[in-house]
């Protein structure tokens, strides 16, 4: 067998060593599992969106991901988490439109939405309908309003929880019309349903997908959507800028965020990857089976969109005057 000349056999020893200590950092990214961190619920629709992503992301590209459910105190347990890990886009946050009033609600938090984090993309928006028990005499959303204003504090909303869209949607409507009701929370959203239909509550802002069958069967009466555009699954149900309040338009969005810091071209290769799977039939159809709209877009997008949802949602804490209750 042939020898190799000392000196090759130095360089071949010396290339050996510097490839095992090449840093796992310096590998093409991704070079190991990324951790989804949904800051909601398991089965909520923000969290079924991002492990839809991360299903596709999976089978498209090859990559490893686990998706892991850190909620409480209005998602912002899951953001600290985030922030827990090193900045390099193998920890993502999932995160849905409420964590952005949560700066306004608790403002020792320990971190910033907007500054701590570095936006990668919207995932989808969803609407929410405003409905009510047929008991209630009222047939539109401006009767609505014109039996609050003649009984005020009288009536009841409900909502799943403290600091929820539906708890959010409802401070925002009383806000816009100068009406006055008591937000009633609960702790799971089927048991808020279940007094709304009795009647023990009077209106409630809800996602499309619990109430859909519920208002074609008469069991409960929709008034309007929260969204600019009708929705296919209620097309009789006008938009709330239909009905007269334009200022009333809000939607729940979904999207991810990684810790500041995280190398531009990670959160390039993220974003690309993201729209991508968007564009995928069968991922845009099990969104809309949500009720929800694939979004997508740039990072700097996002941002922008982060940045108004704060200033938007610190407005109406403010001048709604409510305060975080756990």
């Amino acid at each position: 067998m042939r020898r190799l000349p000392v000196g090759h056999m130095c360089w071949l020893i010396l290339l050996g060593l510097a490839a095992a200590a090449t840093p796992l950092a310096a590998q093409p990214y991704p070079s190991k599992t990324i951790r989804f961190v949904s800051a909601t619920a398991a089965g909520n629709p923000p969290d079924v969106v991002v492990r839809l992503i991360a299903t596709e992301l999976a089978e498209s590209e090859g990559w490893r991901i686990v998706v892991e459910n850190k909620l409480g105190a209005m998602q912002t347990i899951g953001a600290a988490e985030v922030l827990k890990q090193p900045a390099d886009g193998y920890t993502v946050l999932s995160i849905a439109m409420a964590l952005a009033a949560a700066p306004a609600l608790m403002p020792n938090l320990g971190f910033q939405l907007d500054t701590d984090f570095t936006p990668v993309i919207k995932l989808a928006t969803a609407d929410h309908v405003l409905v009510v028990p047929p008991s209630l005499p009222v047939k539109s959303m401006a009767e609505l309003v014109s039996l609050l204003k003649r009984e005020p504090d009288k009536l009841t909303f409900s909502s799943g929880g403290f600091g929820t869209p539906a708890h959010l949607a409802g401070e925002m409507f009383k806000l816009q019309t100068g009406v006055r009701a008591t937000h009633v929370p609960y702790r799971a959203l089927a048991r808020a349903l279940a007094d709304l239909l009795n009647g023990t509550n009077h209106f409630q802002f809800i996602s499309p997908i619990p109430i859909t069958e519920l208002v074609a069967t008469g069991k409960l009466r929709a008034l309007a959507v929260t969204g600019p555009s009708r929705l296919p699954a209620l097309k009789d149900v006008p938009t709330v800028a239909e009905a007269g309040f334009p200022n009333m338009i809000m939607q729940d969005w979904f999207g991810l965020l990684v810790a500041k810091g995280t190398p531009d071209d990670v959160v390039a290769r993220l974003n690309a990857a993201i729209n991508k799977a968007l564009t995928q039939p069968r991922v845009r159809q099990a969104i809309v089976k949500l009720s929800a709209v694939p979004a997508g877009g740039t990072p700097a997008e996002m941002g922008a969109h982060v940045r108004s949802q704060l200033t938007h949602w610190s407005r109406v804490v403010k001048e709604s005057g409510i305060t975080f209750q756990p």
